[in-house]
């Protein structure tokens, strides 16, 4: 009898690369400790499934960071117009939005999971629920925990897609670290991506701004600026212009105990036009009026502003428009794994080789976000996940070739 390729872990990567080995006439189990596949993804869903980005290729492949020389090559052969094909061919048209970012035209992810499922039935793949990866038996073969007792399987081939450590409570719990560790297999410690961040806001202000959205505005941290939109929150600030710079942020942190951004409240003004449009306005006007009537800045960035003005004084409007064009502030702490959208940390881009197989342990494949690599918020995410994916069923039909 012919033994199947097992793959750990019904996340899109690992669902993806069981379509590809599937399509090329292998049998494929998934197995997944969840009730049901893909819970991370649906609920990445809820508020619209950001697929990929319609930037120039080029561009896109900058923002994984210290990953990019191992990305670049992964993405070109799996690209964003890849993948808006992909789901063109199960029925599910896209869209490109006015940031750029590319969605479902349903903007649901539940409905494309339902079509990929359904291929996926169509090829022969078995998936298996609740089914718990614990490791490996005596004799090599691959072992579950299971609503019946302990399952052991012996595939051609093994895929482990398990994802992160971020968002444990829908599956993605990086419990799997310490049974690769315990084979050899390198790791570098979980931490935080795309997530909030605190601030020690006062009490007053926030009465005053609790759950407020900062709208288009621009961080700022030492050369790079993003723009975008943030919330305030009780302990801090969350949104995706600080997802963005979550990795540098974390990093400043760990260095040196605190971050400071600087926001500008008018981007799409220049320091002049704002001194200028402040210094019309009646000097008799308090704070919350300047802003409004000659910046069309509403609550809370009155109570933003005198929160780190410091002994700034705000009746100069040189000091004030300065404030308004970066405004300092201090992030005490990054938020924790659980809260984060995504993770860095994971199994070292040195332990695989270029089929993406564990060098530590010959026939085990990986990839997702259980590699060490991060991107911010925007699609690259997904595409990144989609690319390790098919860059390892790749692999391993040459692996199972070669045998």
């Amino acid at each position: 009898m012919t033994r199947p390729i097992l793959i750990v872990g019904a996340g899109p990567a690992g669902l993806m690369a069981a379509e590809i080995l599937a399509a090329a006439g292998h049998g494929v189990e998934i197995h997944d400790s969840m009730p049901s596949p893909a819970r991370k993804f649906l609920m990445a869903g809820r508020g619209g499934l950001n697929l990929t980005h319609s930037e120039p290729l080029d561009r896109f492949i900058t923002r994984y960071g210290a990953a990019r020389p191992f990305l670049d090559p992964l993405i070109r052969a799996f690209t964003p117009t890849a993948l808006r094909d992909w789901c063109h061919g199960l029925g599910v048209e896209t869209f490109v939005g006015s940031s750029g970012r590319v969605f479902p035209k349903s903007f649901k992810a539940s409905t494309l999971l339902r079509a990929w499922l359904l291929r996926l039935n169509g090829l022969g793949v078995t998936l298996h629920t609740r089914h718990r990866w614990t490791g490996w038996a005596a004799d090599g073969a691959v072992t579950f925990d299971t609503p019946n007792g302990p399952l052991c399987v012996t595939p051609a081939a093994t895929l482990l897609a398990l994802g992160g450590a971020s968002w444990p409570r829908l599956g993605s719990d990086g419990g799997w670290a310490p049974l690769l560790a315990a084979h050899g297999v390198p790791l570098a410690p979980f931490r935080p991506s795309n997530s909030g961040f605190d601030v020690a806001w006062s009490a007053g202000f926030l009465e005053r701004a609790e759950g407020e959205p900062l709208k288009r505005i621009a961080l700022t941290v030492k050369d790079r600026t993003v723009p975008g939109e943030l919330v305030v929150t009780r302990t801090g600030l969350e949104g995706g212009a600080l997802y963005a710079l979550s990795a540098p942020l974390r990093d400043m942190i760990e260095r040196e105990g605190r971050a400071i951004v600087h926001l500008d409240l008018k981007p799409d003004l220049t320091l002049s036009q704002v001194q200028n449009k402040l210094a019309r306005t009646p000097p008799a006007d308090s704070l919350a009026n300047k802003l409004r009537k000659g910046l069309t800045l509403g609550p809370p960035m009155g109570a933003l502003i005198r929160e780190f003005a410091g002994e700034v004084d705000l009746g100069r409007t040189t000091s004030l428009a300065a404030l308004v064009k970066a405004l300092p502030v201090p992030l005490t702490r990054q938020r924790g794994l659980d809260r984060a959208i995504s993770s860095a940390g994971g199994i070292k881009l040195s332990a695989l080789d270029a089929n993406l197989m564990l060098t530590a342990l010959p026939g085990t494949f990986a990839c997702g976000e259980m590699l060490d690599w991060e991107a911010p918020t925007g699609g690259y995410l997904l595409q990144g996940c989609y690319a390790t994916a098919v860059a390892a069923a790749e692999g391993m039909k040459r692996f199972l070739a070669a045998r």
